[in-house]
C-alpha cells in the first residue's frame, strides 16, 4: 500500500493537549491535517506505531482519519513566536506523519456516547492486539464527528518497540492493561470480534501495511541493522500475535467478564 504524500505549507496552531505538541497544519492540497512530528518526544517510533496501527485498524473496518506522510520545511519555524514550537519544527524537517483533521469533532464521552457492542468489541480487541495503552477514561483518544466515532492517536501502541532487542519475541504477551479500556464496558461481543478480525488481518495485509513505513523512521535508534530487518521483525511480531491461542484476546474477555 502507498500513502498519499503532502507538503506542509502553513503551521496553523498547536494542539497542546497532546504530550508531543502535535499541530494543525495546512497542506499543499488546501486540506487541514493534524501533524505528528518525528522530532518530538520519543521520536519516529511514535510515527511507526501511528502508521502501522492506524492502517491495520482501517483494514479491520475501524474508523480512522486518512493518514498521510507530510514533508515539513523547517523554514516554517520563522513565523512562529513560541521558541518551543520553533525548536520542534526545526527538529522535524523532512518526513513526518499527519492525519486528516476532523473540524468540529469533540472528544468521546463514555457517559454521553454509547457505541454499539460490535464496534466497541472490535476496538477493544484491536487495542489489545496492538498493545495500545492509551485508550482509557482519562484519555480516550477517540472523537465523535457527525455522530460517528473515530479513532485517533495510536502513537503509544506497540510500546514494546521502545526497548526492543533483535531476536526478542513479545508476540505471546498478554495485555493486562486492557482492563482500563474506556470501551470495555460496552464490549460484550469480544469472541465474535476475535473470530472476525483475526481472519481479516492476514499475513499479506500486515506485510503490505508495514512496507509503507518509510525507511528513515525505522533506522533511528534501532536495534536492527537495516530498515528491512526492522520491517521483518514487525511483520513477524504482528503475524505471530494472531496465532491461536490468542492470549491477548482471552485477557480482554476475562477483563470484560470481571465487570459483570
Amino acid at each position: 500500500m502507498k500513502l498519499r504524500h503532502v507538503q506542509a505549507t502553513r503551521y496553523v496552531t498547536p494542539l497542546r493537549e497532546g504530550g508531543s505538541l502535535p499541530a494543525i497544519v495546512e497542506g499543499d492540497d488546501s486540506g487541514l491535517y493534524v501533524l505528528k512530528f518525528h522530532g518530538a518526544g520519543q521520536g519516529p517510533k511514535v510515527l511507526v506505531a501511528e502508521l502501522i496501527c492506524g492502517e491495520l485498524a482501517r483494514a479491520a473496518g475501524l474508523p480512522v482519519p486518512e493518514i498521510v506522510t507530510m514533508e515539513l520545511d523547517p523554514d516554517l519555524a520563522r513565523t512562529e513566536p513560541d521558541p518551543e514550537i520553533q525548536q520542534l519544527i526545526k527538529a522535524s524537517g523532512g518526513l513526518n506523519l499527519a492525519l486528516d483533521y476532523l473540524p468540529g469533532s469533540v472528544t468521546f464521552d463514555p457517559l454521553a456516547d454509547r457505541p454499539d457492542a460490535a464496534l466497541a468489541s472490535a476496538i477493544v480487541w484491536f487495542d489489545a492486539y496492538v498493545t495500545n495503552i492509551d485508550r482509557t477514561p482519562r484519555n480516550a483518544n477517540m472523537l465523535m464527528w457527525h455522530h460517528n466515532l473515530w479513532l485517533i492517536d495510536h502513537g503509544a501502541a506497540l510500546y514494546f518497540h521502545h526497548g526492543w532487542r533483535e531476536g526478542a519475541d513479545r508476540s505471546a504477551d498478554a495485555f493486562p492493561a486492557i482492563k482500563e479500556h474506556v470501551l470495555l464496558q460496552f464490549a460484550d461481543d469480544l469472541r465474535a470480534a476475535d473470530s472476525r478480525l483475526s481472519q481479516r488481518l492476514t499475513p499479506s495485509l500486515i506485510a503490505d501495511v508495514v512496507a509503507s513505513v518509510p525507511d528513515v523512521w525505522l533506522t533511528v535508534n534501532s536495534p536492527f541493522a537495516s530498515a528491512e530487518r526492522a520491517r521483518a521483525a514487525y511483520v513477524q511480531h504482528l503475524t505471530r500475535r494472531l496465532s491461536a491461542p490468542r492470549v491477548f484476546a482471552e485477557e480482554a474477555i476475562r477483563a470484560r467478564d470481571a465487570l459483570i
